[in-house]
C-alpha cells in the first residue's frame, strides 16, 4: 500500500489518479485509456467499464473481451478527491471527454506514457521492471486480503472463469495464516508477559504455606 502511493507522488501530477485507479478499480490499461467521464460517477462512487482502446498499430476503439468485462466496480472513498481533482483539472471535456489523456491533451497512448512511468519509478526507487498491469495485480490482491468473496474477486477483475479470481483468493488464504501466525506470537507475548507481572506482584503474605515454609528462618539474636 505504502509503494503504491509512493509512486503516486512521484509520477507527473497528471496521471497520479491514473496510478489509484489502476489499484483500486481493477482497472487494465486498454479500459483507463478508454474510460470517459460519463461512466465515472464519483458521487456514487463508482465506474463503469464498457469501453476499450486496443492498440493496433493505431488506436482502436472497442468493447472489453468478454460480457464479464463489462461491469460496475465500487471503488474506495480513499481516492474520490484524487479522482475529481484530476476530472478538474486534467480530463478532457464534456461527457464524452477522456478521463485520462496524454500530457499534450491527446489520446493516451503506451509510448506517451512510458517516459512518465520509468521516471517515477526511478524516482520512488522502485524496480523498472514493473509495469503499470502490476498495479491490476496488487488491487485484486488487496481485494482478497480485505475478504472478497469468489464471485465479488470475478466481478473485479472482470473474468467468466474461476482460474484467475482462484490465484487470489490462495493468497488470501496465505495472508490469513500470516496474520495467525502474527497473532499467535502476540498472544503468547502478552500471556508470558502477564504471568511474570503478576508474579512480581506477589507479596510475602500472598504465598503458598510451603513458600513460606522454604524461606529460612530467622536467626534468635
Amino acid at each position: 500500500m505504502a509503494e503504491v502511493y509512493q509512486l503516486a507522488e512521484a509520477i507527473a501530477p497528471h496521471f497520479r489518479a491514473l496510478v489509484l485507479l489502476a489499484t483500486f478499480g481493477n482497472m487494465r490499461w486498454g479500459e483507463l485509456a478508454g474510460l470517459r467521464r460519463r461512466n465515472l460517477d464519483l458521487d456514487a462512487r463508482t465506474v463503469r467499464i464498457n469501453e476499450t482502446v486496443y492498440e493496433l498499430g493505431a488506436l482502436v476503439k472497442g468493447t472489453p473481451k468478454s460480457e464479464a468485462s463489462k461491469r460496475k466496480i465500487v471503488i474506495p472513498d480513499l481516492i474520490i478527491a484524487d479522482l475529481r481533482a484530476h476530472l478538474e483539472n486534467y480530463s478532457a471535456p464534456g461527457p464524452g471527454g477522456l478521463v485520462f489523456v496524454g500530457l499534450r491533451g491527446n489520446q493516451l497512448r503506451r509510448s506517451n506514457f512510458s517516459k512518465p512511468w520509468a521516471l517515477a519509478l526511478a524516482k520512488a526507487g522502485l524496480p523498472q521492471e514493473l509495469h503499470l498491469h502490476d498495479l491490476r495485480h496488487t488491487g485484486n490482491t488487496f481485494a482478497a486480503e480485505a475478504g472478497a468473496s469468489l464471485a465479488e474477486l470475478m466481478n473485479r477483475m472482470w473474468h467468466s472463469s474461476t482460474r484467475a479470481a482462484q490465484i487470489y483468493l490462495h493468497a488470501r488464504q496465505e495472508r490469513d495464516q500470516q496474520i495467525a501466525g502474527t497473532l499467535d506470537k502476540m498472544a503468547k507475548r502478552e500471556l508470558k508477559r502477564a504471568r511474570q507481572q503478576k508474579k512480581a506482584s506477589v507479596t510475602p503474605d500472598e504465598r503458598s504455606g510451603t513458600q513460606r515454609a522454604r524461606r529460612p528462618k530467622k536467626k534468635p539474636e
